[in-house]
């Protein structure tokens, strides 16, 4: 459903090249749900942005949904939903349902499956209460779970989410993880999670990729993760020694 092969991302700073990405290949089958980590600059959201067709890779290929992302972007975003979590979507004076509206006609989704998935989701994700709400006045978790239905309504084969339990509290957090982790069991949807949360990686991934310095550094199940810490280690301490070590895990 992913594939990169030798991917990199370059830009120019000044007269020096900077290589936000590089020589990055990994694939991601239908129906996996991968945690992508890495520390601030490693390169997770110059790979988000190559994967949305945002921006074109200077090297290498990437495929997403069979489609090159930067070439067939339009094509693509009826196959892909993006949630960031330190962003929204939604529009900000707008009540929640007239967003969702607005969505409906963009990707030109049918009134009646419109209206059964919205249901579902109002349902899901417990939107009810505040649909008719006015986005600018829902908190920070109300509106999470409108981005994720709002990322939803064109039922997409994969999901990217960036940060989506940002800045949550812990109800709010464990709600935002059981709705994914039913929608991938249940969909089938291909999710990417990208997050600093190690909790989020925890209860929902059964595959982890670490990327530092525009490099992938590990590849592998979070039981293979924790394998390679010494006793008593954590997530948190494993994944910080691979940070500051040296070479490819």
């Amino acid at each position: 459903m992913i594939e990169l092969d030798r991917a990199g991302r370059s830009f120019k700073v000044r007269r020096s090249l900077v290589h936000a990405v590089r020589d990055l290949s990994f694939t991601i089958a239908p129906g996996e749900f991968v945690g992508y980590l890495g520390p601030n600059g490693a390169g997770k959201s110059t790979t988000i942005k190559m994967l949305c067709g945002i921006l074109t890779p200077t090297s290498g290929t990437v495929r997403v949904a069979g489609l090159e992302p930067s070439r067939r972007r339009t094509t693509l975003a009826r196959r892909i939903g993006v949630v960031f979590g330190q962003r929204t979507t939604l529009w900000w004076d707008l009540p929640l349902a007239d967003s969702f509206e607005l969505i409906r006609h963009l990707y030109k989704v049918d009134r009646n499956t419109f209206r059964t998935r919205l249901d579902e989701l109002t349902t899901t994700l417990d939107l009810g209460s505040f649909i008719r709400t006015p986005v600018r006045q829902l908190s920070l978790g109300q509106r999470m779970r409108g981005d994720l239905a709002a990322a939803l309504l064109h039922a997409p084969d994969v999901l990217v989410l960036d940060e989506p339990t940002i800045g949550l509290d812990v109800v709010s957090k464990a709600g935002i993880r059981d709705f994914l982790k039913r929608l991938n069991a249940e969909r089938g949807t291909t999710v990417l999670l990208t997050t600093h949360d190690l909790g989020d990686i925890e209860r929902l991934c059964r595959r982890v990729m670490l990327i530092d310095h525009g490099q992938l550094a590990f590849d592998g199940t979070l039981g293979d993760l924790m394998a390679t810490a010494p006793d008593q280690s954590d997530i948190e301490e494993v994944v910080s020694r691979l940070y500051t070590g040296s070479g490819t895990a």
